[in-house]
This record gives structure tokens, C-alpha cells and sequence, in this order.
């Protein structure tokens, strides 16, 4: 009796691994990437697109949400930031339903937080040490993490005059106070603006796997100190949700290109140098999206 016992015992340990293993649970992702092709009649460098097919456990797997504030200096900013959020929101509720960790990181907010367990969450988490140095140096109210010359060059679209695409120039200011509420914080998420506070979450939870959506792709989806630059120095898989951002840059500027191809060219550039790219649809699947991504009112290309 006792050897029957422990032999369905052992089986079932290994049909519970084989499910964890390969359920319909886990996440399948349609990664794209750019890698290096050789040079140009000029001599740039050429690249071209290359699609992989990523399979993450949800429990090992992170959604940072970044900078979805409830308003912002930019009045068109803030307009797109307001269309995209309830798409977001769907888009992590499933994510989370699914078993993902969700870190909220709403810049500069943390106040308007501070009685959250959610919050206390963040800060009470078991410290962890990281493998390379954190970022350190400041900018917006944040550590930055600035772009190494010898593996990034310049972005693609010139950010110089802070990116601002409306009509009228909007003056520059901080309105934000915290998360647009369209985004629901759950009881079991996580509340950050802090790169070390972000690794140790990760590191508690055993998460290699991170999705990152949010704004602005060309300035803090990359630099924050628990964003793309410094989670991919880190270690950590990172994607991209490319129908899940936005970027500040003016068409006016060059390359002058409209405001939406703008945002491709710097998704271009995060695969290039940084992450593959995903879709909102890759996550939640069609039932959710129609099997198609996000898209803005204003992009009629």
C-alpha cells in the first residue's frame, strides 16, 4: 500500500511539473528584434527583423507600468496617455489574472501613496543585492540611467525641445500627483519609483521575466532607474509592449516624420540596442484585442 502510495505520489509531481511546464497559462510571445546586417552603400550600419517566439511563466514574470500619470505638462501628451490607459488596464488585469506581479511607477508620486500596502510592499521588500551598480545620478526626480555611447547611439528623433506636438507649445510644469486612475491598482501589486526597491521585489519573487509599457518611450520607458536601460544591465529578459507607449516628440523636429512613426523609430532603436518588442495582443490574445494592437485615433497612416 505504502509503495502504490508514494508511486502516484511521484507521478502526480511530475504531471503537475509537465502542466507548469507547458499549460496553457503560460505566456507565448511574438518577440521582434532588429540585429546587425551588415553596412550600407554608406556605411551604416544595416539591420534587419528577426521574430522569436518567447514562452514565460506568469508567476516568474513582472508588468511595470511606467509614468501613466493623471496628467502632464503636454496637453497632447496627456490626451494619448488618457486614450491608452482603460486599453492598458484590460490588458494587466489579464496579465494579472493570469498569475503576473504588477509594479506600478508613477515618477515622483510616491506621496500620494505612502498608506498603501502597496506601497509599504515596495519598501518592506527583503533587500537583494544587484549584479552591477545601481544608477545614481539624477534627473525629473529620479535616479537616471544614462545612455552608454559605446553600445547606444543618439535616438533616432531629436527629443532636444522636450518633444511637445501640439499647435500651441505647452509651458513646461509638473501637474502629476499620481497614477491615472483608469489603471486599477490591485490589492497584490506594487508601488515604485525606486531602481533598487524594483530589483528587490524581483528578486523576492524569483520574476527574471519583465514586460515594460508606459511613457515616454525616449526618455523614461528607457532611463528610470526600473526601467529599460537599467533592467536589461541588470539581467533581466525585458520586452517592450510597442502598442502600449508613447513618446514625446515634436514632428517639427527631425527627422520630421509624423508623431506615430516617431514612436517606431524609437522602438526600432529599443530593439536594436536594448529588448525585443511585443504587442498588447501577444498577452491577453484575441478575445481581449480582435488579435490586433493598440492604436491611437490620430494615427491614420
Amino acid at each position: 500500500m505504502q509503495s502504490w502510495f508514494l508511486g502516484m505520489f511521484f507521478v502526480g509531481i511530475g504531471v503537475a511539473m509537465t502542466a507548469s511546464a507547458s499549460g496553457d497559462d503560460m505566456l507565448t510571445l511574438d518577440a521582434r528584434s532588429q540585429v546587425a546586417d551588415g553596412k550600407s552603400a554608406d556605411g551604416s550600419a544595416k539591420f534587419k527583423t528577426v521574430e522569436k517566439k518567447l514562452t514565460w511563466e506568469p508567476k516568474k514574470t513582472a508588468v511595470i507600468i511606467c509614468d501613466m500619470w493623471d496628467d502632464h505638462w503636454c496637453k497632447g501628451a496627456a490626451a494619448r496617455v488618457a486614450e491608452m490607459a482603460p486599453a492598458m488596464n484590460n490588458v494587466v488585469a489579464e496579465v494579472r489574472k493570469r498569475g503576473a506581479f504588477v509594479i506600478h511607477a508613477p515618477s515622483t508620486c510616491m506621496e500620494f501613496y505612502k498608506d498603501t500596502p502597496q506601497r509599504k510592499r515596495a519598501k518592506e521588500a527583503k533587500f537583494a543585492k544587484t549584479p552591477v551598480p545601481l544608477a545614481i545620478s539624477q534627473r525629473w526626480g529620479t535616479a537616471w540611467c544614462w545612455p552608454d555611447e559605446t553600445n547606444e547611439p543618439a535616438l533616432p528623433i531629436d527629443d532636444s525641445d522636450m518633444g511637445c506636438d501640439c499647435k500651441e507649445k505647452c509651458k513646461i510644469r509638473d501637474p502629476w500627483k499620481r497614477q491615472i486612475a483608469t489603471i486599477d491598482i490591485a490589492d497584490e501589486d506594487a508601488i515604485t519609483d525606486i531602481g533598487q526597491e524594483t530589483y528587490n521585489l524581483l528578486t523576492e519573487r524569483k520574476i527574471d521575466n519583465v514586460v515594460m509599457m508606459g511613457v515616454h518611450l525616449n526618455m523614461c520607458v528607457l532611463g528610470r532607474p526600473f526601467a529599460i536601460r537599467q533592467l536589461t544591465k541588470l539581467g533581466k529578459n525585458v520586452v517592450l509592449v510597442r502598442d502600449m507607449t508613447d513618446t514625446m516628440y515634436n514632428s517639427q523636429m527631425p527627422p520630421k516624420v509624423d508623431h506615430f512613426t516617431g514612436t517606431d523609430l524609437v522602438v526600432g532603436h529599443v530593439e536594436r540596442y536594448f529588448c525585443p518588442s511585443i504587442t498588447s495582443a501577444d498577452l491577453v490574445g484575441a478575445d481581449l484585442t480582435g488579435g490586433k494592437p493598440f492604436r491611437f485615433r490620430e494615427d491614420r497612416r
